[in-house]
């Protein structure tokens, strides 16, 4: 299987040898799985793209900034069966992703997303950022009756016909609920695990009340849209693994040479 790892970057040239560094090309291989990274520069100044090229990754430039513009422009240069994102920035587990593409596999599953609230290390977050999360999520589980826990975390890993069947309109932050909103009305089978999120390297970029409410506006256009689902809705628990690695430390794997009817999850942290 061909899988794409995207990864949208702005100004994180101290943090982007780590976290490219981070991606588990060789077991992938070992596991069967053809890894291209892709790095969307999203009009860094600190040379963040020209390193990430240096390492070996694909770097695709998308000037018009945003979250959903990065991942819009990602998306469109990166040749996977399968997607995988996450941050730049250290936070989420990426080691993670071959039990997680087995998965996929295994379990028939359409769309995963995951979950960061339930094992936060210490200055993962602030109070008023897991407050916010926690609302947004509450608000989406309202409106849409989706069963996910975290409508704002941004590690997903998908197939590629999820991604054409759905029409994304956000280019903010709103991007990541919106991609979990859709593919769950329309009808994508769906799941989430928990995972550790772990404190960013550097200065955070997010600015959890204007975006927050950015966030809840377009929750809301989206509720006012028309959706024909294209099957039932589905979400699936999946099984537990003895052997998934810990991630509570970022994997230090060498630099690549490069590329729901709703129900409880019962998944151990990863």
């Amino acid at each position: 299987m061909f899988v794409s790892v995207v990864i949208p970057a702005l100004n994180e040239r101290e943090n982007i040898s780590r976290t490219i560094g981070s991606i588990p090309v060789e077991k992938l291989r070992v596991a069967g799985h053809e890894t291209e990274i892709v790095i969307v520069d999203n009009g860094s100044t600190d040379g963040t793209g020209e390193l990430a090229r240096q390492l070996g990754a694909k770097v695709v430039v998308q000037p018009v900034r945003g979250y959903g513009n990065a991942y819009k422009a990602g998306f469109a240069n990166c040749s996977g069966e399968v997607i995988a994102t996450g941050d730049a920035d250290l936070t989420y587990p990426f080691e993670i992703l071959p039990e997680v593409i087995d998965s996929l596999a295994a379990e028939d599953i359409d769309f995963l997303s995951t979950n960061r609230l339930g094992d936060l290390l210490p200055g993962a977050m602030t109070r008023s950022h897991v407050w916010g999360n926690k609302c947004l999520s509450g608000i989406a589980r309202q409106l849409f009756r989706v069963p996910f826990a975290d409508s704002q975390s941004g590690m997903w890993v998908f197939r590629r016909k999820v991604w054409n069947g759905l029409r994304m309109r956000s280019g903010g932050m709103g991007f990541s609920q919106e991609l979990k909103i859709e593919a769950f009305r329309h009808g994508f089978k769906c799941a989430e695990i928990p995972i550790v999120y772990r404190p960013r390297g550097g200065e955070t970029k997010i600015r959890t009340v204007a975006d927050g409410m950015r966030n809840l506006a377009e929750m809301l256009a989206v509720r006012a849209r028309p959706v024909a689902p294209l099957t039932q809705n589905s979400y699936v628990a999946l099984p537990s693994w003895s052997d998934v690695p810990s991630a509570r430390e970022p994997e230090r794997a060498p630099v690549p040479s490069c590329t729901c009817a709703a129900g409880a999850v019962a998944n151990p942290a990863w």
